[in-house]
């Protein structure tokens, strides 16, 4: 396993989400990657419960255009996060099967920190 460490800086955009709205956010987004993991990536991201009281849930899925340590390609990323009384749990992985080009076989997972404001990521992952 290979480990690089990249920031990225979010735009969230809320869209309306139909039906379902007032019980699930729905909001497009966009990052910049920069560190081991340079470029861009777009995504969707879907959000229920009431995070102000500490209790809530998202789920989202991206695709990442960029550089990982030298190797151009894309991959897909996917979210799992909650929050509740027994804590934070948020999975974040490399959806298999999802990268190209030089990142053809890319598997791996995503530790996230967010301390005032700024999103650092640990990506730990494995290349063919």
């Amino acid at each position: 396993m290979t480990t690089t460490r990249a920031t990225f800086e979010i735009h969230l955009t809320p869209i309306p989400a139909g039906e379902i709205e007032g019980a699930i956010g729905r909001f497009d987004f966009t990052k910049t990657w920069s560190g081991g993991v340079e470029g861009t990536s777009r995504g969707l991201m879907l959000s229920g419960g009431d995070p102000t009281a500490g209790a809530a849930g998202y789920v989202a899925v991206e695709v990442v255009e960029a550089t990982v340590d030298g190797r151009k390609g894309t991959f897909l990323l996917q979210q799992l996060g909650t929050m509740g009384t027994d804590g934070q749990r948020l999975d974040y992985v490399v959806v298999p099967g999802s990268g190209t080009a030089d990142l053809t076989g890319l598997t791996g997972a995503v530790a996230l920190s967010v301390e005032d404001g700024r999103h650092e990521v640990e990506l730990t992952y494995e290349l063919p």
